[in-house]
């Protein structure tokens, strides 16, 4: 089962996907000054609960990309039930392929995702000619929280330090003009939720034929954030503005 199909089982229960409130994602929103007739656009946007918070309380509209057909799905649905057909598109398509107009987004944004273009910088690149003179980059990334790192740990994962970051910001052209970090509760219930529904999942299928892979891949989950993660990596959206 690959990791894709994992996170449709892991996020069932979910519909942030990232370990941020939506008190946190609404204090962004406004720091950027969204308003009514504003468009965003989301890479790896998930369910869609980003642009559905700053849709309602800001009066956004936007375009959310994200390569998981049963994501997609669910995001489509949401709209639909509120009547936003016409003020969000979802597009089911790899990020880094999906081919926009320049300067046509007041935020460019990828949360947590970016996997996309392979890391901080690639993610700068591949969003910054979406935005218009004036709007913002909005990126979700992990980082070391100290360089005390056991070794094993630091060979087996290959996370940036907050410095690193604002270093390749700056080098892109681009200052961090804010940064909201999650709370270390909120790593534990994302964790928790992901672990939720495997647990409930395996539950469910008794017979299925991966479902050996999916009871490993949640006890990996588990061994690694509770001996590792939870101490050593932090999380934080940072919000980039263009350099002067």
């Amino acid at each position: 089962m690959n990791f894709l199909d994992l996170k449709d089982i892991s996020e069932r229960y979910m519909e942030l996907v990232n370990p941020i409130s939506a008190e946190k994602l609404l204090r962004i929103g406004q720091v950027m000054g969204l308003r009514p007739g504003q468009r965003v656009i989301d890479f790896g946007c998930g369910y869609g609960e980003m642009l559905r918070l700053w849709g309602d309380t800001y009066g956004i509209n936007g375009v959310g990309i994200d390569v998981r057909a049963a994501a997609c799905e669910r995001a489509r649905h949401k709209f639909a039930r509120m009547g936003w057909q016409d003020r969000f598109e979802i597009v089911q398509s790899r990020g880094e392929e999906y081919v926009y107009a320049p300067a046509s987004f007041d935020v460019a944004a990828c949360i947590g995702a970016t996997f996309i273009w392979g890391d901080f910088r690639g993610t700068i690149r591949g969003m910054r000619e979406a935005i218009r003179p004036g709007g913002s980059l909005t990126i979700g990334e992990v980082y070391w929280r100290t360089a005390l790192i056991p070794p094993a740990y630091a060979r087996s994962e290959q996370f940036p330090t907050e410095p690193e970051l604002f270093a390749v910001a700056r080098q892109e052209g681009f200052e961090v003009g804010f940064v909201v970090r999650s709370s270390q509760d909120e790593w534990d219930n994302y964790e928790a939720g992901n672990w939720r529904g495997l647990l409930d999942w395996l539950a469910e299928n008794p017979e299925h034929p991966e479902r050996e892979e999916v009871h490993r891949h949640l006890r990996e989950s588990q061994d690694e954030y509770t001996r590792y993660g939870r101490e050593y990596v932090g999380w934080a959206i940072y919000v980039l503005r263009k350099q002067p």
